[in-house]
């Protein structure tokens, strides 16, 4: 009589080499130095250098009833006073913004953002040269603030 493979000793091989898999394949991966399959993978690839974005609100009403700001009035204001602190590039968007005045009005107005990129190790030299752009555009045109914000972001270019 030929020998026939029990029934149930298949499954068992199959189990078993499963289980090795399954306990092994962490360690494989640690020992190579890669993710596990189970640890999520970036969609997509780190690139860049650490960088700094600012973005500055401007807005052109005047709380003091004064003619509005101008876009060749905000242009100037650009050339002269941002510039010259950022050389290497900037932009600048039109908007529409809405904000609570001091006296507790919500003001619509057509308004600007001047989006600033800088690498992160220039944060601390940076940030009075903003604040400078932020002092003369509030003096110069009657506004009550500029608005600021700043993230943490990577570049490349």
């Amino acid at each position: 009589m030929p020998h026939r493979p029990q029934a149930g000793r298949p499954r068992l091989v199959t189990a078993a080499a499963a289980l090795l898999v399954a306990l092994g394949a962490p360690a494989a991966y640690a020992a190579l130095g890669q993710q596990s399959p189970e640890t999520p993978v970036p969609v997509t690839p780190t690139r860049g250098k650490p960088y700094v974005e600012t973005r500055l609100f401007f807005g052109t009403e005047r709380p003091d009833g004064g003619p509005d700001v101008t876009d060749p009035q905000f242009m100037a204001f650009v050339d002269a006073e941002v510039t010259p602190l950022f050389p290497d590039g900037l932009t600048v968007q039109d908007g529409r913004g809405q904000w609570r005045d001091r006296n507790g009005t919500i003001e619509r107005e057509r308004s600007y953002e001047l989006i600033l990129l800088y690498p992160a190790t220039e944060a601390r030299l940076r940030d009075p040269l903003i604040e400078r752009i932020r002092d003369t555009y509030e003096q110069g045109f009657g506004q009550e603030s500029v608005a600021r914000l700043d993230e943490p972001t990577r570049a490349d270019f």
